[in-house]
This record gives C-alpha cells, structure tokens and sequence, in this order.
C-alpha cells in the first residue's frame, strides 16, 4: 500500500513516474515480474485519472497528441524485438545515463530551452522512440517527457501530451502481460489490496499539480528525469 500510495502520487502530480517509486518498494517485497505486472496496472489507473483533467486540453489540440502516440504503436514491437538483440541491462543503463545527464545539465541551468517554432516530424520521432523503449525496457514515458520539458507549451498542454501517451503504451504492455498470463490469482488479490492507495494517492498528486505555474511544471519534469535515471541506474546495478 506505501509503494501504491507513492507511485500514485508522483503520477498524479507529473503524468508520468508510478513504477519510479513504486517498483523501489515492491521489488523488496515480491518477484520482478509480479512487481511489474502491478506497476502496470497501477499506472494505467492513476494514470486515467490525470487524462480526465486534461480532457479540454486533449481537445484543443488532438493531432499533437496523435503525432506522439500513432508512431509509438508501431514502435512497441520492434521495442520487443530490439530486446533480444541488445539486452535490457545494456539499454537501461544508457538510457539512465543520458536521464542523468538531461537531468543533470538542465537542472543546473537558470533558463530552460525553448522549441517554440512547430516539429512534426521531431514529435513523430520521438513518440516512435519512446514506443521502442517501451516495449524493450517499459521506458516509454522517458524520451517524451524530456522533449516535452523544452517546449514552452502550458503545464496542461504538457500534460495532454504525456499522459495519454504514457497510458496508451502501458495499456498495450498491460494487455500482453495479460495473454503470458502474469496476472495469477495472487497478484489479481495484490492489485485489489494496492488499486485504492493508487486512486487516492494519484488525487493528492493532481492537487498538487493544479498549484504549479507552468514554468514550475517544467523544472519538475526534468528534476523528475534525473532522479529517475539516478534510481534507475542504481536499481540495475545493484
């Protein structure tokens, strides 16, 4: 329940980030592919609830979001294929190494970057990357979200990007975890006992969200993106 309180807050608060810190608890307590197979199912729940408030945003501007998430449909698969090749070791600690250092650099930085003119074509690049790493190493929210940071678009526009991008990919991982069969008796039982602190931690978060300019929202995304990488590197190597 502390694993699904955290994990629901920081997806509440940021869009992203449920098995950031739920998984650090989980994996204390239960085997990987159980802690996993919770996670998903986690961040789809809280994850639904931060689309809902974004909805008119969503709205405004529905071809945005489609130029992420269309290519990154495509890209789930290769993602698969690309983790028998590479290895998930390998991958995961060059992506938490380059979190690191995004993370890191922008940080420290007193004015962020700005992209203010239109790129379709990035966009479509990067949601067909993100894709790839979410299906090798359910790191699809990473690429996205550090794109997103440098966009001067509002904290909701933001938000109207990344998190239904974010659930549609963990949906789809969700439903193929589903036909391997890790969802048992047990873990079925696990995720009834952790799906309330979810809701209820993912409703602090959202409060806490509606009081942050956009500028602040930014500066979360990419401190989030550090600590990311930090816990991601940390957790593979030891």
């Amino acid at each position: 329940m502390a694993g699904a309180l955290a994990g629901g807050f920081i997806n509440g608060l940021a869009g992203f980030g449920t098995a950031l810190l739920a998984l650090g608890i989980w994996l204390q307590i239960m085997p990987p592919p159980q802690a996993v197979a919770i996670a998903v199912v986690m961040s789809v729940a809280s994850g639904l609830q931060g689309v809902w408030i974004v909805r008119g945003n969503i709205r405004d501007n529905p071809r945005r979001l489609a130029r992420f998430l269309l290519p990154a449909i495509f890209g789930i698969p290769l993602g698969v294929t690309l983790l028998s090749v590479i290895g998930t070791f390998t991958l995961k600690m060059t992506i938490a190494a380059f979190m690191i250092v995004y993370g890191g650099f922008f940080t420290l930085r007193r004015s962020l970057p700005r992209f203010d003119r239109p790129t379709p074509v990035a966009d479509s690049t990067i949601g067909f990357l993100g894709g790839i790493l979410g299906g090798a190493a359910s790191l699809s929210g990473a690429l996205p979200t550090m794109w997103c940071a440098m966009r001067p678009w509002t904290k909701g526009d933001t938000r109207a990007v990344l998190q239904p991008y974010n659930v549609s990919v963990l949906a789809l991982t969700m439903l193929f975890l589903a036909w391997q069969g890790q969802y048992t008796r047990e873990t079925l039982l696990l995720i009834g006992l952790a799906l309330p602190a979810t809701m209820i931690g993912a409703q602090l978060g959202i409060t806490l969200f509606h009081r942050l300019d956009d500028l602040a929202f930014r500066r979360l995304l990419i401190g989030l993106m550090f600590a990311s990488g930090l816990l991601l590197a940390l957790r593979e190597l030891f």
